[in-house]
């Protein structure tokens, strides 16, 4: 039998979660929302093949704020989109996966590569929470003019500097500073810029 973990606590998961606090996903309201993000980001996959126009307004609709000049392939996966804010000039290639439980910050002139993946979501490592479905999330921050290889994958908290170039299948589990080339798993700098 699961332990209450929010006896104490008189807010539902959904402020708890949006809050940035421990919380459980298995909420009808946080899977509304989710369902509703993905019926936008299926919406916008259809409407970039035939009105791209269209497109732009359901991709506007969708994510927290979209840049001007923004290029984004579908398909696009997203946990909420709200919480997912896109610079002006940065192109998105296929398939990228955004799971915004906190939120993703993509700053101007980026470019992502195909397969990216961008992961706020964390679970506790000790096993009875985690049986628990206890959750929670921490931010992505990705400046200005970087570049994410394909399949690179970012996790949770993880800020990436202006100008950084991340190798393609990468995985970045800790800050990345501005004007560096940082590749592996983890990734680290190689050279700077």
């Amino acid at each position: 039998m699961p332990t209450d973990h929010f006896a104490d606590d008189p807010r539902g998961n959904l402020e708890r979660m949006l809050a940035g606090d421990l919380y459980i996903a298995d909420d009808p309201e946080i899977a509304a929302r989710q369902q509703h993000a993905m019926r936008l980001a299926a919406r916008y996959e259809e409407a970039f093949l035939d009105d791209p126009g269209k497109a732009g307004e359901v991709l506007a609709e969708l994510l927290g704020s979209v840049g001007e000049g923004v290029e984004l392939r579908p398909p696009l996966y997203v946990d909420y989109g709200s919480n997912i804010s896109i610079g002006a000039r940065t192109f998105v290639n296929y398939r990228l996966t955004a799971l915004d439980v906190a939120r993703i910050t993509i700053g101007e002139d980026c470019q992502i590569g195909p397969g990216v993946q961008l992961l706020t979501p964390t679970h506790p490592v000790e096993p009875g929470p985690r049986r628990d479905k206890l959750e929670a999330a921490l931010p992505i921050t990705v400046g200005d003019n970087v570049w994410l290889g394909g399949g690179a994958i970012v996790c949770p908290g993880v800020t990436i500097g202006d100008n950084s170039v991340i190798g393609a299948g990468a995985v970045v589990t800790r800050d990345v500073p501005a004007n560096v080339v940082a590749v592996g798993n983890p990734a680290r700098p190689i050279r700077e810029i």
